[in-house]
Formats: C-alpha cells, structure tokens, sequence
C-alpha cells in the first residue's frame, strides 16, 4: 500500500505541474480577461479533483490497489488507455517539477551585479494602520505570513561592458506593476511614492500594469506624479493596462509629465554619451521598438512589461532590459521557489538578474497586484546605478 501511496503523490505532483504549466503559458498570452478567469477555475478546481480521483476510484473502487494490493505493472495493465496516458504525461510532469526545483537551487545572480543593498519597510507600521482597502480578495490580506504590506528598498550597482564613460555612474529608479485596483489602499501607495521622489535618481521608470479599474485614475497625480527626475520620467504599460481601456492611461500618466516610449526609441545625449530608451508592450500592443538606425556606441535601454521578450533583445544587442509582469511569482515556496509566474517561460524569469550576452535583464518584482497575496517575494522599488566594467 505504501507503494501505491507515494505513485499517487508522484502523480499528483506531476498532474499539479502539468497544469500550473498551462496556466503561466496561458497567460504569457494575449487573451480576454474572461477567458483567462474561465482556465484559472478550471486549473482551481482540477489540482484537488485528480488526487481525490486517485483515491476513490483507483484506490478504493475500480483496481482497488489501496485494498487489494497487486503488482504494479498488472494494475497498470487494467486501466483504460487514456487514463494510462494521462499517468504517462503526469510522470513527465513529475520529472519537469524535479527540473524546475533544481533550476531554481542552481541559479546564481550574474556577476554583473557588483553590490547589492536592501531594507525592508513595513508601510503599515509606518503608517500607523493597516491600508487595507475595500477592493476584491480581501480575505488574502489577512492570510498568515502575507507581505503585502510591505515594500523592499534595493540598491543595486551593476557593471555593463558597453556603457559609455559619460554615463558611468547613471542611476535608474524602476516602479513596475502599480495594480490600482482598491485592495491595497491609496495610503499605502501614497507612502511608497512619497518616500520613492526623495531617492537620487537621473531618471526614471515605470515598467506597466498601471491601473486595475478605470476608477483609480484620480490615484495618479498623488503617487506617479510625485516622481521628477533630471533626465525625464519612461514609462510603458502592460496587460491589465490592456485589459481596460490603455489610451486614456496613457493620456493620464503623459499629463503627469512622463513620457511615453512603447513602440518607439527615444535618443538622450548626456554629456557626449549616448542613451537610447525604447518600449515595447508585446505582446499585447504594438509593436517592438525599432533600435537598428541607431549608432553603434548608444547604450541601449529596453522597458519591456514582460520579461518574454528577452530573446528578442538579446538579438537587437540591448544592452539593458527593465521588466516587470511576473511579480517574482508572489509565492515563493520554501526549497521549491516560485510556481506561478505568468510567462512562456514558466518560473525561470520570476524576478531579479538575468544575463545572456549581450544583454542584462533586471526583473522588478513590483508593488502590487490583482490579488494580493506575496509570501516570500514582496513588493519592490528599486534604483539601479550603473558602472562601466
């Protein structure tokens, strides 16, 4: 019977990582809100269903193998062939857990990142109360162990071999993923960006997924519109940005004075020094920013609301590649690390540094999100300084 108890939890296991599999590819992808929903109860509702159908019919009813133990092989041999199937796809799925979690133990941060500072706030201390708003899925701020309310300050100073000797030493704050959707109250971001406009910044960034409801625009000008920097304020936006109505977010934050670079480039000369800034959105909007006229000793700067279109940049010789979109998978399980991440690539671009020459891809793991729920992988602000190698 033991036996029989560790096959089901191994396929368990794999038929969870089949699934969950689906779901991050799923929503790499630009569906309807309500086709996305439509899968996410569905994947809801078929995680407990397949070891509770182990259980009972494979278990108890059916072989039976829970009360009359028999050989495995001859028990596999009385199923019918889908199911046989399905347990052969489980065991890849099996094996594809194991892969992930070893991936996960085996990366290591680039040795670009030279130094790295970091201080965690929590706002609702800070604040004096708990900023709970009355938006959807309150019940998971409550939860045990959830950071949600609080926000982790990074410095990070990052060697780049193509920066050019005028822009040693350029800072970049990165805001990503805002989610105004009234979960997390306006306080709380309020705070964040009030404390966010006193750190020293040349410029700025906002990497997408903005607003959740068209209603929180009104939050704009008291949190994106405290931040002012020497060298201008980019932003882009992201899917559920898309989901809504995008051009009049765009129109709200472009009247707050930042500048909006999705599909385009734009060209800064600092000092001599040339800094190329290009957004893309894709893909759910646009189109890629085109970096090819430009001169071979700009730095190239890509916003890029997923971290999918790191291969694409890698092939435009982007030189640095700001994302946000995966929220470091909100969850991350203790030696196993994140699950969900909304990407082709499953959890391999959750949040942080990557690198594959020629490009650097930071992964912000933002504020906030739809549902509020971040258990090992908190909210993010962070400012980057960059150093020639």
């Amino acid at each position: 019977m033991a036996v029989y108890l560790l096959l089901m939890i191994l396929l368990s296991i794999g038929n969870a990582e089949l699934l969950v599999t689906a779901v991050n590819r799923v929503h790499s992808r630009p569906l309807p809100a309500v086709v996305l929903r439509e899968i996410r109860h569905l994947h809801d509702l078929l995680i407990p269903l397949f070891p509770s159908w182990l259980i009972v019919v494979v278990g108890w009813f059916g072989p039976g193998v829970l009360r009359h133990p028999v050989p495995v092989l001859e028990t596999w041999s009385r199923l019918p062939l889908m199911v046989q199937v399905w347990f052969g796809c489980c065991t890849l799925g099996c094996g594809g857990f194991v892969w992930s979690v070893l991936r996960y133990w085996l990366t290591r941060t680039p040795p670009h990142q030279v130094t790295l500072q970091s201080e965690v706030e929590d706002v609702a201390q800070s604040l004096g109360f708990v900023p709970r708003g009355e938006g959807p899925f309150q019940s998971m701020t409550k939860l045990p162990f959830n950071e949600c309310f609080q926000v982790e300050w990074t410095t990070r100073t990052l060697r780049l071999p193509r920066l050019p000797s005028a822009l040693d030493g350029l800072t970049i704050l990165q805001v990503s993923d805002l989610h105004f959707i009234g979960t997390i109250d306006r306080p709380w971001f309020e705070h964040i960006f009030e404390r966010a406009s006193r750190l020293e910044a040349d410029l700025i960034v906002c990497t997408g997924d903005i607003l959740d409801g068209a209603q929180f625009a009104d939050w704009l000008p008291t949190t994106l519109g405290r931040l002012h920097a020497p060298l201008g304020c980019y932003f882009i936006l992201g899917n559920h940005d898309w989901h809504l109505e995008p051009q009049p977010i765009r129109e709200a934050v472009t009247a707050l004075g930042w500048r909006d670079v999705s599909s385009t480039v734009q060209m800064l000369d600092i000092a001599g020094g040339r800094l190329a800034i290009g957004g893309s959105e894709r893909p759910w909007m646009g189109r890629q920013p085109d970096f090819r006229p430009l001169p071979a000793d700009a730095f190239r700067l890509l916003l890029s609301h997923s971290p999918d279109n790191f291969q694409w940049a890698r092939r435009e010789r982007i030189d640095l590649m700001l994302s946000g979109h995966n929220h470091g998978g909100q969850v991350r399980l203790p030696g196993i690390g994140p699950v969900y991440s909304p990407s082709a690539h499953g959890c391999r671009y959750s949040g942080g540094l990557y690198w594959s020459d020629p490009t650097l891809m930071f992964v912000n793991r933002g504020l906030s999100g739809r549902h509020p729920l971040r258990i090992g992988a908190r909210p993010e602000v962070t400012r980057l300084i960059l150093k020639r190698s």
